[in-house]
């Protein structure tokens, strides 16, 4: 099959991953075999390709925002049709016998696989994953559309629900890409008023068509104290910045699977109740209710589509702030 796939973690300005054949996966017993249609383009696949993230695997297919169809099944798996339209996200398997599995704390399970990380994920022809960690999806919702809801969307969600806003309540967004432009949607449905702080003009042009009431630049002071803040943008430098904004009592949310250093600040940024809590990865429960809102609201994704081949490409982009939205590897038509 053809895939894309990473040896050695490198700059992405060296275009790293290769394009070529590569074994195609045979299922496994209670696995889906998984014609990719698209997969998603995430800034967490710029963390493994880059060697921010540990590499655990070589080579590696990247790629964890998958839409495709069930092209065959493992030994037992038969919760999922041949031919059913599914989606695979970054949360591939999990032990369900440590101390947070047995919780309903998956997401933090000691013994984790993770799509496109540890084992090879989408951007490839196929790929094969848990039929129980695969996630059904409408045919009426196109392919391109939906692979954005597979991770920006989910763990977006995830932020929103850990910032506890509810209808009236004021959110800040610090950065405005993917997760971003679907979170907006989702906070403005529940009746929430949006501040996003951005640097690109596009993406702050996008925010406010999207609904927010104010935009700015990344460290730019918002016209309101804020009740919560989400950080999708992966600077630890916006961590003060976004503390100085929050009312007593706020919540700042960090959404992303790497940052880099956090820069000293003073105490009286944290004082008065103020909270940092960080998203790691998701439970199938937060895809399942995500996608469901998603249908209901409905959430529109803003993508721009690459051939597979182009991955490279694809994530030269999405590193310097050039993709409003989110990008989608077109992979089988």
């Amino acid at each position: 099959m053809k895939a894309c796939f990473l040896r050695t973690p490198a700059a992405i300005e060296t275009n790293p991953l290769e394009y070529g054949e590569f074994p195609k996966p045979v299922p496994a017993a209670g696995e889906a075999l998984i014609r990719v249609e698209v997969c998603g383009v995430c800034r967490t696949d710029l963390h493994v390709i880059e060697g921010e993230l540990t590499a655990k695997r070589s080579p590696v297919i990247p790629g964890h925002q998958v839409v495709g169809h069930v092209a065959a099944r493992g030994t037992g798996a038969e919760r999922l049709l041949l031919g059913a339209r599914v989606g695979v996200a970054w949360l591939h398997r999990t032990d369900q016998s440590c101390e947070y599995c047995k919780r309903g704390e998956e997401n933090l399970c000691d013994h984790p696989e993770f799509t496109g990380y540890t084992v090879n994920g989408g951007y490839a022809e196929y790929l094969v994953a848990p039929e129980n960690f695969v996630y059904p999806l409408p045919e009426k919702l196109s392919a391109e559309l939906a692979a954005p809801l597979l991770c920006a969307g989910i763990i977006g969600y995830r932020c929103l629900r850990l910032s506890g806003v509810k209808a009236g309540a004021k959110l800040g967004l610090y950065g405005f890409g993917a997760a971003g432009h679907v979170a907006i949607q989702v906070a403005r449905y529940w009746g929430v008023e949006v501040y996003a702080s951005t640097r690109d003009a596009r993406h702050r042009k996008l925010a406010s068509e999207l609904g927010a009431i104010w935009t700015g630049g990344t460290l730019e002071a918002p016209p309101e104290k804020l009740d919560a803040a989400i950080v999708f943008a992966p600077a630890g430098e916006i961590v003060p910045a976004a503390l100085a904004a929050l009312r007593k009592g706020g919540r700042l949310i960090l959404g992303g699977i790497h940052m880099s250093d956090i820069p000293r600040f003073p105490y009286s940024l944290l004082y008065q109740e103020r909270m940092i809590r960080t998203v790691a990865n998701n439970t199938r429960q937060d895809g399942e209710e995500f996608l469901r809102l998603a249908a209901e609201i409905p959430v529109h994704t803003h993508v721009q589509m690459f051939p597979l081949a182009d991955a490279n490409r694809a994530l030269n982009a999405l590193k310097n702030d050039a993709i409003p939205g989110a990008a989608v590897l077109r992979v089988h038509d």
